[in-house]
């Protein structure tokens, strides 16, 4: 690709950011006051909340309550630049970044680019499922939802009626364990008033974990009591087993166990979103760069890696920190930091992680949470877990509108015990048939 990219050079240092995640958003804002031209670079134009993403997925919010973007959150900082596009490679000799409009050079580049679902190899598992890393596979999930049941309500045949209406989650993390609870408490709540012609005592959800305990990371006690919420909820958990295959009806486990889904909710992995250009000495094993204690790529002095996609050996972290939004923030704010100290000749600052806890929700009033405060760790369940889990949350959102909006409709959906956002707009997921339809049925 021949052609700079139309952006000023403004004869000060350029601090090209690859990604608008945590780890990028909170880099560029570190920024504000430097000496430099910050230039964003992202697929979207909006910064996502990411942990909130399974609530647009079951109804309870609307996607634009959890994004926000990048020029309305930056608007006020004058060294920013935002450019929707995609990074296709990196020429670090050259010091400049092949983008999908253009070539674009930088002093320092940090790539931010996060995860992607890991598949491990399996086409017709990335083919038939449907992940949850995107606003539009978010709503291509709650469409997919909506209209299996109203499909359903056409069938006379047993088992293609529990195809649409049971439903495998592949993975006990949190993206796993919240979506199993929110999908029970639709079960509960919200779709017996709305399909009244069906018995939901036939809708099945299955969540299946390939290791011994839900919520790996957290403490024995909150993995213990989600598994207890879950089973309360009629949730099947699978543990120590895993789905070997998927066919978009049929999902065999590992045990041999069938499970007869038309949808399959993909939260079991992710992988490395990485660049083409760069040595690949420097991508370890997890398909993550391997960073030193100031986030340079190993083999660089002037890329460096935050968040999901950067790998730092730490002794407490001997594997890398853990690939959620704390770790992300906070490296984007020290990484700020540190190129201004390079910036002035000094020596840049080693980044140590500070572990403020990790929570998880399992629908109303169920929430499990590992808090660290002055040095301890609190273990919070039940009703003050999902009152923390709530408040963090909230707070946590980039933007006063969208807290603001989260806020409101929880509580209204706290009163109504709702989930308001039952509307099928988009695509979805369908494996169903013409010939699955009881023709007879229809009146």
């Amino acid at each position: 690709m021949e052609g700079l990219t139309k952006i000023e050079d403004l004869g000060k240092p350029r601090v090209v950011i690859v990604g608008g995640g945590f780890g990028g958003l909170a880099l560029a804002k570190s920024l504000a006051n430097a000496p430099v031209q910050v230039v964003l670079i992202d697929k979207q134009n909006y910064h996502g909340f990411w942990p909130l993403l399974y609530q647009v997925a079951t109804a309870g919010l609307n996607p634009d309550s959890i994004v926000s973007p990048f020029r309305k959150i930056l608007a006020a900082q004058e060294n920013f630049y935002f450019r929707l596009a995609e990074v296709l490679s990196v020429d670090a000799t050259a010091q400049v970044v092949e983008t999908s409009i253009g070539l674009l050079r930088y002093d320092y580049l940090v790539l931010a680019t996060g995860t992607a679902s890991n598949y491990f190899g399996d086409a017709a598992m990335e083919r038939n499922s449907i992940s949850l890393k995107s606003v539009p596979d978010a709503i291509e999930l709650r469409n997919t939802v909506l209209s299996n049941f109203e499909q359903a309500l056409q069938i006379g045949d047993v088992e293609q009626l529990n195809s649409l209406l049971d439903f495998v989650i592949v993975g006990g993390g949190p993206t796993g364990v919240e979506m199993a609870g929110a999908l029970s408490e639709l079960r509960a709540k919200v779709f017996p008033r709305d399909y009244r012609e069906l018995d939901f005592k036939q809708m099945d959800i299955h969540l299946v974990q390939s290791g011994p305990v839900l919520l790996k990371g957290m403490s024995a006690e909150a993995s213990a009591a989600a598994l207890k919420y879950l089973t309360d909820l009629d949730v099947k958990v699978w543990l120590n087993d895993r789905v070997k295959s998927y066919d978009g009806y049929t999902a065999t486990l590992k045990s041999g166990q069938q499970l007869i889904t038309r949808t399959l909710i993909w939260a079991a992995g992710v992988t490395g979103a990485t660049i083409a250009g760069l040595d690949p000495a420097a991508l370890l094993p997890s398909n993550r760069y391997q960073v030193n204690e100031f986030n340079q790529v190993a083999g660089y002095t002037s890329v460096f890696a935050i968040g999901d996609i950067a790998q730092m050996a730490a002794a407490d972290y001997p594997e890398g920190h853990p690939q959620v939004a704390q770790p992300a923030i906070q490296q984007g704010e020290w990484l700020g930091e540190n190129i201004q100290l390079a910036m002035r000749g000094q020596v840049m600052r080693p980044f140590t992680y500070h572990d403020k806890g990790t929570m998880a929700t399992i629908g109303r009033h169920r929430a499990v949470g590992d808090i660290k405060l002055f040095g301890k760790e609190l273990h919070v369940t039940g009703w003050l877990g999902w009152v923390a889990w709530s408040l963090v949350h909230v707070l946590a959102l980039v933007s006063f509108r969208n807290r603001l909006t989260v806020f409101l409709t929880w509580a209204w959906n706290y009163v109504s015990q709702d989930k308001g956002m039952r509307y099928i707009i988009g695509r979805t997921k369908s494996h169903i048939q013409e010939k699955d339809v009881d023709v007879k049925a229809i009146v």
